[in-house]
């Protein structure tokens, strides 16, 4: 599976970037590709392009605040959640998020 994410919180420090490694880590321990954009103090980093979103599987939201350039996913299925959530168990999010997709494309 092809997986892109944005991670966000409300001070864009600590549990954006926190949230960023950890589903960068568990989605690889899983098998997958993956490319986190995160949306910190600083701006956008690690911009995700329309390309990948064009090619991703899965799309990954794990932000406490609105993201900037939501639009880009307006065709995908989007999992949202919480950054706490991605920091926490990383691993389980992505299951979850896949299961749901599945069930979207009956």
């Amino acid at each position: 599976m092809k997986i892109i994410a944005v991670t966000a919180c409300p001070t864009g420090i600590a549990h954006t970037y926190m949230a960023a490694a950890a589903l960068q880590k568990a989605a690889i321990s899983l098998g997958h590709a993956i490319k986190v954009e995160t949306q910190g103090s600083i701006g956008i980093e690690n911009k995700i392009t329309l390309k990948e979103v064009d090619e991703a599987d899965l799309v990954i939201l794990a932000a406490d605040v609105a993201i900037k350039e939501e639009v880009r996913f307006k065709n995908k299925f989007v999992y949202r959640t919480e950054s706490q959530k991605a920091i926490k168990n990383p691993k389980a999010l992505i299951t979850e998020a896949l299961t749901q997709l599945s069930e979207n494309n009956k």
